[in-house]
Parts: structure tokens; C-alpha cells; sequence
């Protein structure tokens, strides 16, 4: 399991290049400061992966790191890859996440894929009260909210499966980012399922879309795979097409139909909406 320091400073690259660590905050939370956990990252010479993967290897291996961790940093069975551009995470499926198949529910799916989104930013140093902010969009009050998500689901773990979720951000033009996730059944190394989402720029007090800024693209882009990499590298796949129109009027209809919980669970999900995290 991979732990990081908790770099203050204003600016993540420079933090992530030459700071001074106080405490560990592994892929989560703050913790009390000591003296004796203080580690001193002065490398300029390195990009900014390499200074945390660097870094992180030296708190791990300061002895007081472990009277510091966590509980929760000690069970997470995640952390950044070894190029540091993806992050890995793994999960027993629990009996309250399955349905009335014993079955994960597609809930759980995209809870499971929110987590790791979340927790994969918290490992590179951004906020973990911000949801994934960096520190320029905290700065500017700015936020990330969800605009596009599609998730296919070729086999659903059952109760105690444990499963592997590989995710990644990368550039989405002028006006929002992509993040994708690969799903892997741990006992058997198969592709259970792949997703995709688009999430866009918000300013927080006036609820009006922003661009996204070279100043905050600097932030994460260095995160990012250099190349694209897609979840869904197929042409003219699913994930691509919009929801069709239904004709109105219908060619079949009934009123008073009240949509059941199991009606909703077990499919594949295609979701355009704009959803704050």
C-alpha cells in the first residue's frame, strides 16, 4: 500500500517538487503534526510524479509513519500505479451491496467508481473537504461537477468477490476533464466492466459553468497519461451515443406506472445529467 505526506503549500507543483512534509496523510485524511514525522522533499531536478513517488517512499519508511496512519490508511488496498498516471484500488464486496441475485447492484457500482475517483485525487495531494479540487480552484471557488457518465457491466461480483478498479483523468478540451475506470475481477484477472464520465467547471457561487484555466490544467494534467487512453478505445461504441428521443406520441403508453427498485438495478447505466459530487 502506497502513503504520501501532507506538502503545505499554496501550489501543487511546487509542493510536489520542493516542500517540506509535516505528518502523513496517506490517500486521506489529516493528522495531528509532529516534529519527529517532519520529512524534507528539496528535489528540483525531479517532475512532479516522481517527487511524490519519491517522497512517499520516504515517509513510509520513517518509523513514527506507522504511529501516525491511520486505521483507514492501513486497511485501503489502493494506490498510484508505478508511472503514478493511473490508481488502483481493491474491494471485497460486502452483503449489504448485493441484491436479491447476491449480486452487486449497479448503486454499488457507481459508489464503488466515485470512491476511487475521490480517493485517487487525495493520493496526489488534492483536497480532501474540496472533493478533488486543486488548490487554484479552491482559491477561485471553483468545483468539478458531472455532466456525462456511461458504465457498462459485463459481470456483476457476488458477495464476498473481490474486485480491482484502475482509474485515470485526462484532458477534455476547454471546458472539462474525462475520467475513466477499468473493473477487474481480482480471482480471475477478467474485464468486468468499464466507465467513462465528463466532468465540467463550476464556480460554486454562482452556479454558472467556467472554463477550465491553464492554471488548473497545470495542476492535474501532470497526472494524466501522456497519451490517450480510453476505457472504450472501440469506434462508434456505446459510451459515445447520446439517449434517443422517445416519439411522442408513443407507439405504446400507460399511465400510473410506478418504477420498482429491482426494475433499475443490473443494467447497464448511461447517465446525462449534471450531478454535483
Amino acid at each position: 500500500m502506497l502513503k504520501f505526506s501532507y506538502c503545505n503549500a499554496t501550489d501543487l507543483n511546487q509542493a510536489l517538487v520542493q516542500c517540506r512534509f509535516a505528518g502523513s496523510f496517506g490517500p486521506l485524511s489529516s493528522r495531528r503534526r509532529s516534529p519527529r514525522a517532519a520529512v524534507s522533499c528539496s528535489r528540483s531536478n525531479l517532475t512532479p510524479i516522481q517527487a511524490v513517488l519519491s517522497c512517499q517512499q520516504q515517509v513510509g519508511s520513517d518509523p513514527v509513519e506507522s504511529e501516525l496512519g491511520s486505521l483507514a490508511d492501513r486497511l485501503r488496498l489502493g494506490g498510484l500505479t508505478e508511472d503514478g498516471l493511473s490508481y488502483k484500488e481493491k474491494f471485497i464486496i460486502r452483503c449489504y451491496e448485493v441484491g436479491i441475485n447476491k449480486t452487486a447492484t449497479i448503486e454499488t457500482i457507481a459508489n464503488l467508481l466515485q470512491e476511487v475517483g475521490g480517493n485517487h485525487a487525495q493520493s496526489v495531494g488534492f483536497s480532501r473537504d474540496g472533493f478533488a479540487t486543486s488548490p487554484t480552484m479552491r482559491k477561485l471557488h471553483l468545483i468539478w461537477v458531472t455532466a456525462r457518465m456511461h458504465i457498462e457491466v459485463y459481470k456483476y461480483p457476488a458477495w464476498s468477490d473481490v474486485i480491482e478498479i484502475e482509474t485515470w483523468c485526462q484532458n477534455e478540451g476547454r471546458i472539462g476533464t474525462r475520467r475513466d475506470w477499468i473493473l477487474k475481477d481480482v480471482a480471475t484477472g477478467e474485464v468486468i466492466g468499464r466507465a467513462t464520465s465528463k466532468w465540467v467547471m463550476m464556480n460554486e457561487d454562482t452556479r454558472r459553468l467556467q472554463k477550465v484555466s491553464d492554471d488548473v490544467k497545470e495542476e492535474y494534467l501532470v497526472f494524466c497519461p501522456r497519451e490517450p487512453r480510453l476505457a472504450f478505445p472501440e469506434e462508434n461504441n456505446k459510451s459515445l451515443k447520446k439517449i434517443s428521443k422517445l416519439e411522442d406520441p408513443v407507439q405504446y403508453s400507460r399511465l400510473g406506472l410506478m418504477v420498482s427498485f429491482p426494475d433499475l438495478s443490473n443494467k447497464c447505466v448511461f447517465v446525462e445529467s449534471l450531478m454535483f459530487i
